[in-house]
């Protein structure tokens, strides 16, 4: 199948950890690029698997580092409690991970358990923890393994961050109480379509005709791919090979001029 003319689509939907910044610092291009594109009349909009961050304190960020054209920014914290509600009801959760993703389950109308109450909890949630510790660890593996269904925003390894180097991400975190627990996680954000189908809804537009910029093939590319969206893969250190992707760039500055606007 040939490669997708960018030129020629009406929308771009942006990663954000590791393809629009890493850590606190936008990536080379980024900001003259999605100026462009939004000066050319694309539709833009930004899915990131932050476990941490709500879609409106992630567009606060972008336009503190310069990007004022952000608008429609999603994260799993959006959905995390409806999907909860939709997949067990309203239940008790045990959250592990940061105090925004409790926020949000608690005002979806789940009720909050302790970890010293985990034996009670219905739902074990588990994002990216800065403060995990044993205890927690115990307490969310154990719940899982009493039949909770085990919940989380992202399955992704490791947090870009300045540098070239990395935190361990929500999976990595999430990867111990499962293999502990002996079971499976439910994932709400990306590879799933949930996310890349409310970004498609802000936009208005089909998946034929907008495209998925990202850096991790197993979330952004394999799940773009997934409801038909035409998938680019940011590759600055390259090395990816050209079937990893519908399109494999290198810089910013080569995704404008695919898209025809550098």
């Amino acid at each position: 199948m040939p490669a997708p003319n960018l030129s020629t689509l009406r929308g771009f939907v942006f990663d954000l950890d590791g393809c629009v910044w890493s850590g606190d610092v936008l990536n080379p291009g980024a900001a003259e690029t999605l100026a462009a594109l939004h000066r050319s009349g694309r539709a833009l909009a930004f899915v990131s698997n932050n476990s941490r961050a709500t879609g409106g304190e992630l567009r606060e960020r972008l336009h503190r580092l310069g990007v004022g054209v952000a608008e429609h920014v999603l994260t799993p914290l959006e959905i995390i409690g409806e999907v909860i509600r939709e997949r067990c009801g309203l239940s008790r959760v045990l959250a592990i991970g940061a105090p925004e993703m409790s926020a949000v389950i608690a005002r979806a109308g789940h009720e909050l358990v302790d970890v010293k109450d985990y034996r009670a909890a219905t739902v074990v949630a588990v994002g990216n923890d800065f403060d995990l510790s044993y205890e927690r660890l115990t307490a969310a593996a154990r719940a899982a393994a009493r039949g909770a269904p085990l919940v989380t925003p992202n399955v992704d390894p490791r947090l870009p961050i300045e540098g070239g180097d990395f935190l361990p991400g929500c999976g990595s975190v999430v990867q111990a109480v499962a293999v502990a627990a002996g079971v499976r996680p439910i994932v709400v954000g990306k590879p799933e379509p949930p996310l890349f189908r409310m970004a498609l809804a802000r936009l208005g537009l089909t998946a034929a005709v907008t495209a998925m910029v990202g850096d991790s093939i197993p979330s952004d590319i394999r799940g773009a791919q997934a409801v038909g969206m035409p998938a680019v893969l940011y590759a600055p250190a390259g090395g990816a090979p050209a079937e990893a992707a519908d399109v494999v760039v290198s810089s910013f500055a080569e995704l404008a001029r695919l898209a025809g606007v550098g």
